[in-house]
């Protein structure tokens, strides 16, 4: 069994020990491909210092999270669209719009996320979309913006089943964490009405931790629970959810 967490900050995790058994535990628990969203100036290093650890296993994304887009964004853009210069990087994420935290800087947040939008149709890249309490302003953006060169994974998917068939009708796949496994989230009905075909895993790590580790800090290695619930939802073994959810990682992140 091979499963993908398409989503984790493992590199919040900054005591080499504690960073080495968090890997640990990923590696027995199966979770052997790690994609490692960037959120600000200060996590790039930290991302290549664990892609540099372990190649074979962390992929690394480049892009500004909408909760980091303030007075002065524009420079930090330059600054990370510059450190795009000699890395590989996988997709530009994450990026978004987040109006749970601060409505104030919606205007910020669209011009930002439509710039990042043009680096992955330059770079032929899939994006990575942090979505909060802001559906509606994220489809405005993607509608506009749609076609064969916009692609991605609407991150830690939490809504509705309308939502849910509109992300994928704009070419996206739903990341699923570990909300699907609190009772009253009302994600397994979801998920019931949408082809597996087009789901992917993560964790979110160290947020969103699945049960029955709700609550505490969530880490790669839960994903096992996650991907337990999902395939009882759809009924199949959690090794059929593994091949079919790495494949659509394959997909999407082309590795």
């Amino acid at each position: 069994m091979l499963l993908t967490d398409t989503h984790t900050h493992l590199y919040y995790e900054t005591d080499e020990e504690k960073q080495a058994l968090l890997f640990q535990r990923c590696f027995e628990s199966q979770v052997n491909r790690l994609f490692l969203p960037n959120v600000d100036i200060s996590s790039i290093a930290k991302i290549d210092d664990l892609v540099k650890k372990y190649p074979d296993n962390c992929f690394g994304m480049l892009g500004l999270h909408p909760c980091d887009v303030k007075e002065g964004y524009e420079e930090v853009l330059a600054e990370i669209l510059q450190s795009m210069e000699g890395r590989k990087i996988y997709a530009v994420g994450e990026t978004g719009i987040d109006l749970y935290w601060d409505k104030s800087t919606l205007g910020m947040q669209q011009a930002a996320f439509r710039e990042q939008i043009k680096w992955a149709k330059e770079r032929k890249l899939p994006i990575v979309i942090h979505c909060r309490e802001a559906f509606d302003e994220v489809f405005e953006i993607l509608e506009e913006e749609k076609g064969d060169d916009l692609r991605g994974i609407m991150h830690c998917f939490t809504g509705n089943l309308e939502q849910a068939e509109r992300t994928i009708a704009l070419g996206f796949y739903l990341g699923i964490g570990g909300v699907v496994t609190y009772k009253k989230a009302g994600l397994d009905a979801v998920l019931m009405q949408v082809p597996l075909a087009h789901i992917v895993l993560e964790t979110d790590s160290p947020y969103l931790a699945p049960v029955p580790y709700r609550g505490k800090p969530n880490e790669s290695s839960y994903l096992v629970h996650i991907a337990q619930r999902v395939a009882d939802i759809y009924n199949i073994s959690i090794g059929e959810v593994a091949e079919v959810t790495t494949a659509n990682s394959v997909k999407i992140f082309n590795v």
